[in-house]
């Protein structure tokens, strides 16, 4: 494959195969038919077994951390979470890459239910059963205001604002609705979760070896993978050229030796996860590929 061929080269968005956010949302649509389909015996049904709930973990069924992001109560709530999901989790899953896209939604989602059981513990107001995507998409907003601060967020599809600012106005909100906003079927301590648990992932957690030990192990790997680490050779094959624009160096070994390891970081870390270096070696490997078009 040409350098030119290569996604990663062009000012369009990077996409690897399938997408991580499609098949979530084709699942919950999938999973809201199945929750319906025979009316009250099959709603009750995955109700039981599937919504969070404290009854449900003190029987012993901590898969509902996972089953309950895969449920909605009722078409409004599947609609306007699948919209948010949308629009938030495909700039996501472009700038941190599908894997990290993946651990962000889940582990947002597991930390909102978590927060929502332990406040329900000490607020009965706030038990009942849980269900609904909203907690580990607080976890993608979060990280979307980190990464794209100066980007407009439509609040209610109508009102325009920046996204540095929706993160604090969101954590605000949930907080106050969560002990003033009296007797209510919204889950306020998942939303503030999954906010939460979103910023800890990209200020923290993200690219750290215990994280990424105990992700292996919440996907029931046999045994953890551990973080690639790209180290890249001090090479003179295009930093010490007079033009330091890597004239001088042979086509297939520039691409082979300096451009393939970047791609590969991209593909699997995102492009965000680049060093300054990196990423001017990807600008002088365009300046190459603009000259011969």
């Amino acid at each position: 494959m040409g350098l030119a061929d290569r996604t990663y080269m062009r000012n369009t968005p990077m996409t690897h195969g399938w997408s991580a956010t499609v098949v979530i949302l084709v699942v919950n649509i999938l999973v809201f038919f199945a929750e319906y389909s025979n009316g009250t015996q099959s709603r009750r049904a995955f109700s039981e077994y599937g919504a969070l709930s404290i009854g449900g973990l003190e029987r012993g069924f901590l898969w509902q951390f996972v089953t309950f992001q895969f449920m909605h109560a009722g078409l409004p709530h599947l609609v306007l979470n699948s919209l948010a999901l949308y629009f938030f989790g495909r700039p996501i899953e472009e700038a941190l890459g599908r894997n990290g896209f993946l651990k962000l939604y889940f582990l947002s989602g597991i930390a909102g239910g978590a927060m929502q059981v332990l406040l329900a513990a000490l607020l009965p107001r706030l038990g009942g059963p849980m269900v609904g995507a909203s907690a580990g998409i607080c976890g993608l907003v979060a990280a979307y205001a980190l990464i794209y601060p100066a980007s407009t967020i439509l609040i209610g599809f109508v009102l325009p604002l920046r996204a540095r600012y929706v993160l604090p106005l969101m954590i605000g909100l949930s907080v106050v609705l969560l002990f003033f906003g009296g007797d209510t079927q919204v889950a306020h301590g998942a939303h503030l979760g999954g906010l939460i648990f979103g910023v800890a992932y990209f200020r923290w957690f993200r690219g750290s070896t215990w994280f990424e030990e105990l992700w292996q192990r919440l996907r029931g790997a046999r045994r953890s993978r551990p973080i690639v680490k790209v180290r890249f050779p001090k090479a003179a094959s295009w930093q010490e050229e007079p033009n330091g624009r890597g004239e001088g160096a042979g086509p297939t070994d520039f691409i082979s030796k300096e451009v393939d390891p970047i791609l590969e970081k991209i593909s699997a870390h995102g492009i965000h996860s680049l060093t300054e270096r990196e990423r001017k070696i990807l600008e002088a490997a365009r300046a190459r590929m603009e000259k011969k078009l």
